[in-house]
């Protein structure tokens, strides 16, 4: 054999993992047909972190309005995405550098399983000993006329200048972080959805907050609606900075255009106007259409068929040890169908994990409860037993903690900052829903209390830095613990 485990994907799903096997002298292939680190380090979390954090200051800058601010916090999205690709194009150079630290070896194109033991990366095979996909997600384009006037979350992370109006179409995280982008630069976005609910894994009570604030900023929201067609208008032109829709020949003879022929002819039709049709009836237009209807398994024409594999949307079926029906050949990461959340931190848990079990057998992989955030703004986030569960079950009851309320001035006037905290009959903490401008912070506290099995007594026994989101947070679980 050529080598001992080769992995089909480079992201964290595959070298977190494989530089302990090589540790312990396992011989070890990573194949990758874009760039070094997949799809996070380089089109999703990374760029978005990097691209949302100015908004996120502009709108804690608003809290203080009337009360000491001063002028305004102004972001140029073309000076922000310039230093974000300057910062990004780095990461898959930093990341062939650390493969090769780590000594482990690379194959540079698209990796294709020939056989149980053979994986061939353009006219080159290679054999090994294990296989372990972890090749991601990618994103939902659907099948209907004009889809090919999407744009996916990678090209709206790497635009020049923000849209206008934009058009989302799904409301998951993708379709709701980039709306709150959107209403922080002051512009305009339509938000279709098919359901009745967007951020549906998230406290709804919560969603209807953000989904409140993004309505005052010219984010529009139509539920129950499935998009049919997608028509590129070439007799439109997007106007203005609220977007205001014009038909040309219209335009050209009101009384504004006969004063001014140059206000018109300067503002001449737009190349990017598109029409987004409805099955109800409901048309809009914009200068922008994002797909942000979730993410399916990258698995098309890696050989999946040559060694008797089938997936679905959700990915590769595996057992507890992320074992495939083939027993060699494994999946990890976002591509594994393991029923727990596609999130890059549980993709690390998980090719961690995988490291042991190919050093010679683990018990099945375990997870640890795992938090999750909606970067919004505000931030909404979720960890251990959700609200909604809780509050149908006589085994769980619920607190709400007002913790902006009663702390705004700790908080930078974030007044609204709240959290659901879940307890059961021993008073154990065993989940919490948190919506906050640091939902993220705050999420990570409760995930160390619940993982840990901190008492509400031991809690009351320590002592924190002053002032803190988590220290005001959980000196209002006193309330719990007192029965206040």
């Amino acid at each position: 054999m050529d080598y001992d485990v080769i992995y089909i994907g480079s992201g964290n799903a595959s070298w977190q993992g494989a530089r302990f096997l090589r540790k312990e002298g396992l011989k070890i292939l990573i194949v990758e047909e874009s760039l070094y680190g997949g799809a996070c380090a380089n089109r999703g979390c990374n760029s978005k972190a990097l691209l949302d954090a100015p908004y996120e200051i502009k709108a804690l800058a608003d809290n203080f309005e009337g009360v000491g601010k001063a002028g305004n916090f102004e972001v140029s999205w073309p000076d922000l995405m310039k230093f974000k690709r300057q910062r990004i194009a780095g990461m898959s150079i930093f990341l062939d550098g650390k493969f090769d630290e780590y000594d482990l070896d690379v194959a540079h194109g698209k990796g294709v399983i020939v056989d149980e033991h053979t994986v061939q990366v353009g006219n080159k095979k290679f054999t090994t000993d294990k296989i372990v996909i972890s090749t991601g997600l990618k994103p939902i384009i659907p099948d209907i006329k004009g889809k090919e006037y999407l744009h996916d979350s990678t090209d709206f992370l790497d635009i020049d200048e923000l849209p206008k109006h934009a058009i989302i179409i799904g409301a998951g995280f993708v379709g709701m972080e980039f709306a709150s982008i959107l209403a922080e630069a002051g512009l305009e976005a339509d938000v279709i959805i098919r359901g009745d609910m967007a951020l549906k894994y998230f406290h709804q009570p919560y969603v209807q907050n953000v989904i409140e604030i993004l309505k005052q900023k010219n984010i529009r929201f139509h539920f129950h609606e499935q998009v049919k067609e997608i028509v590129k208008d070439e007799n439109t032109i997007i106007d203005n900075p609220e977007a205001k829709v014009l038909n040309v020949t219209s335009a050209m003879n009101s009384d504004e255009y006969l004063r001014d022929p140059q206000s018109k002819i300067d503002n001449k039709p737009h190349e990017n106007a598109f029409t987004v049709k409805c099955e109800s009836g409901l048309s809009i237009t914009g200068d922008y259409v994002i797909a942000a209807m979730g993410r399916t398994a990258n698995v098309e024409d890696i050989g999946l068929e040559n060694v008797g594999l089938t997936y679905t949307k959700q990915g590769i079926k595996v057992n507890g040890h992320l074992q495939t029906d083939v027993p060699n050949i494994y999946a990890s990461g976002d591509v594994a169908d393991t029923g727990i959340a596609k999130l890059v931190t549980v993709a690390i848990h998980q090719s961690k994990y995988l490291a042991k079990e190919l050093l010679g057998g683990a018990d099945e992989i375990t997870y640890p409860v795992v938090p999750a955030v909606a970067y919004t703004i505000p931030r909404i986030a979720t960890v251990g037993v959700p609200a909604y569960i809780a509050e149908k079950s006589d085994e769980y009851d619920v607190h709400t903690i007002r913790y902006g309320n009663a702390y705004s001035l700790e908080l930078k006037n974030d007044r609204t900052a709240e959290a659901k905290v879940i307890v059961d009959k021993n008073l154990q903490i065993v989940g919490a829903e948190i919506y906050a401008a640091d939902a993220e912070n705050v999420a990570n506290m409760f995930a160390f209390i619940i993982n840990k099995k901190i008492t509400l007594e031991e809690l009351d026994y320590m002592i924190y830095a002053f002032p803190s989101s988590s220290s005001v947070c959980l000196y209002k679980l006193h309330n719990i613990h007192y029965k206040f």
